[in-house]
């Protein structure tokens, strides 16, 4: 699904109304697709360095007749949370930092982004929806659509500006299972969100590679999930590199 007819239109310098465009056609595949299939996933490779051979600005979406398996824990988790507790995980999550305010990056009216405690690229990154708690991305309101396309906007500028370039990243959106056995409002541990997996660590061609120690034995971080945060929070989330004043 392409993104723009300019190939050089990324997202962080498309104008709100042209990333919005975006989110109304992820919402469109979403509802057609998810009347068939129990998984429909949108996700967007950016970047040579993350294996897309095609620069024009697009995303894909697959669809599957099962969970694969991050959905599928995801189910199982929430789930499980919502039973005990009566609400859904990622909204104590949430409620929790914004608490504490430590691994906050950019927030509007509708929309957070967050480094979460439990990342593990340098700059990965989570978008969560503070109110309605929606469970998939047809369940928005115009609002809340109009501030995502803010918030994508403002947070992949502040991407590109962290090493001059245009940032690569991997990108996808999980919500509840959809499929004919599914209904609008049936997931309510479910609260839709997005995630930004980046493998930049500390200049526009050093990547982060999950080698040894990381594929043998354990993740490791090579920044905190609070220094990642505060380095993103102080870009600049409004102007782009390529139009700053030298």
């Amino acid at each position: 699904m392409c993104f723009h007819p300019d190939s050089s239109m990324t997202l962080p310098l498309m104008s709100i109304s042209e990333i919005q465009a975006v989110i109304e056609e992820w919402i469109n595949q979403l509802k057609e697709l998810g009347r068939r299939y129990t998984w429909v996933q949108i996700f967007e490779n950016k970047g040579a360095i993350m294996g897309c051979s095609n620069p024009h600005p697009h995303c894909q979406i697959w669809a599957s007749s099962f969970l694969p398996n991050e959905p599928r824990i995801k189910e199982r988790t929430q789930k499980e949370y919502f039973t005990k507790y009566g609400k859904p995980l990622l909204v104590d999550y949430l409620k929790e930092e914004l608490d504490k305010n430590e691994r906050i990056v950019l927030q509007n009216s509708e929309w957070v982004v967050l480094v979460p405690y439990w990342a593990t690229w340098p700059y990965e990154t989570m978008v969560l929806p503070k109110r309605g708690c929606p469970q998939r991305l047809t369940d928005l309101s115009e609002d809340q659509k109009t501030m995502l396309a803010d918030i994508i906007k403002g947070l992949n500028t502040k991407y590109d500006n962290l090493f001059k370039c245009s940032f690569p990243y991997c990108m996808g959106w999980h919500g509840a299972p959809t499929g004919p056995t599914h209904k609008p409002g049936d997931s309510p541990h479910w609260l839709l969100h997005a995630l930004y997996l980046p493998p930049l660590l500390r200049s526009a061609t050093v990547k982060k590679f999950m080698v040894g120690y990381e594929m043998l034995a354990q993740q490791q971080r090579d920044l905190t999930p609070e220094q990642a945060a505060h380095k993103l929070r102080e870009l600049d989330h409004l102007a782009h590199y390529k139009n700053q004043i030298k």
